[in-house]
């Protein structure tokens, strides 16, 4: 006889079936390791050690989990409305483009504090708008959201190549990228806070856009649990006849909720372009939006749950990188491998282990509801 239907509570759903497929991840990727003739725990001790060993390597972990955080609450948002966006990477790069105008405007007579909200406004927008064909497609004339959005990503990156090539290249330079901007289109770093714990982050990257992220996901959190609107997306998630039953406008929904989504995306721009590289120049997301999926659905949708598997994703980046150097016998190819087995169990196989889960909570709530009932 099957185990009778059981909620998980919330520390089983948002903590235990999270880190059993994190457990199992990592168990086949030390396979992998194995195979590659190298040891599994000296691979795992460099990991974590590289990614939080030094100031420098807690300040890159950071640094590419702040990108992370930015596309995780893009598809987050899009999940509590019964969407999925695909087109977080191509948001971005089109979100790139307003953080550049702002910069390539103003770096030269603003100082960054003013240059910053102009980035982020331009940002959001540009992003916004980028994911608005798609929503008005699904809204209004059905085309799925999966679909189009995939498309836009292609039509986003060509559109960045030529932008490269006919705006943003100075006139006689051979590289694909803009000019680099001065003092007040660059992002102070945060080297700052990790020296209240007296750790210096050298060379690392972690900037401004780190504490964004933070107010951000805050801000998302007050969006989808504490407001009206974010009470509406979550009923036509979970079922749009319900919503339509409850007078709620699906396609306001959609429109709404892909605006949002897309602004996001547009705002991880930031990190990289105002924070890092000082310029805007090809492949700057790095595949940062697709991994934004992963971390929504390790993160239950939840921004707490979001920062946490963006600061892990983080940590796979930087911890890779070292080993990678220090371990001969696993490439770069092979590091991108143990990151995506992270990625297939966080998300293509996230219910795998569900089941059994769940199976083993009815059977001990079933169990306790007897000896009660024997008790009395």
């Amino acid at each position: 006889m099957s185990a009778p239907f059981v909620k998980l509570p919330a520390w089983a759903e948002y903590g235990l079936v999270p880190l059993v497929n994190l457990v199992i991840a990592f168990l086949v990727a030390g396979l992998v390791v194995v195979f590659a003739g190298e040891n599994p725990l000296r691979a795992a001790y460099l990991m974590v050690s590289g990614a939080f060993g030094s100031g420098e390597g807690i300040g890159y972990t950071l640094f590419y989990a702040t990108n992370f955080i930015f596309a995780g609450l893009a598809v987050a948002v899009a999940f509590h409305a019964g969407l999925f966006n695909i087109g977080v990477e191509g948001q971005a790069y089109i979100g790139g483009i307003g953080v550049a105008a702002a910069c390539l405007a103003f770096d030269n007579s603003l100082p960054w504090y003013i240059v910053f909200p102009l980035a982020i406004a331009g940002s959001a927008i540009t992003g916004a708008l980028w994911a608005l064909v798609p929503a008005w497609l699904q809204a209004y004339r059905g085309s799925h959201i999966v679909i189009t959005t995939i498309m836009f990503n292609y039509l986003a990156n060509q559109l960045m190549l030529w932008l490269l090539l006919n705006v943003y290249k100075p006139v006689g330079s051979m590289a694909l990228q803009s000019r680099t901007f001065a003092e007040g289109g660059q992002l102070p770093k945060l080297d700052w806070l990790l020296a209240m714990f007296g750790l210096n982050i050298r060379a690392a990257p972690f900037n401004m856009s780190f504490l964004l992220a933070l107010a951000v996901s805050f801000l998302v959190w007050v969006l989808i649990w504490r407001t009206r609107l974010g009470y509406e997306m979550r009923t036509l998630g979970n079922s749009a006849g319900a919503a339509r039953f409850a007078g709620i406008s699906e396609k306001k929904i959609i429109i709404v909720s892909m605006l949002i989504s897309g602004g996001l995306s547009g705002m991880l721009a930031i990190n990289s372009i105002m924070g890092d590289q000082f310029r805007i120049q090809q492949d700057f997301v790095a595949g940062a939006g697709f991994v934004g999926i992963a971390v929504a659905l390790m993160g239950r949708s939840h921004p707490i749950g979001i920062v946490l598997a963006s600061i892990l994703f983080g940590m796979l980046y930087q911890g890779g990188a070292e080993i990678a150097f220090d371990m001969p016998n696993i490439s770069r190819d092979m590091i991108v491998v143990i990151q995506g087995l992270v990625i297939l169990f966080a998300g293509a196989l996230e219910h795998m282990f569900r089941p059994a889960i769940t199976a083993l909570f009815a059977r001990a709530r079933a169990e306790a509801t007897e000896t009660e009932a024997a008790g009395a």
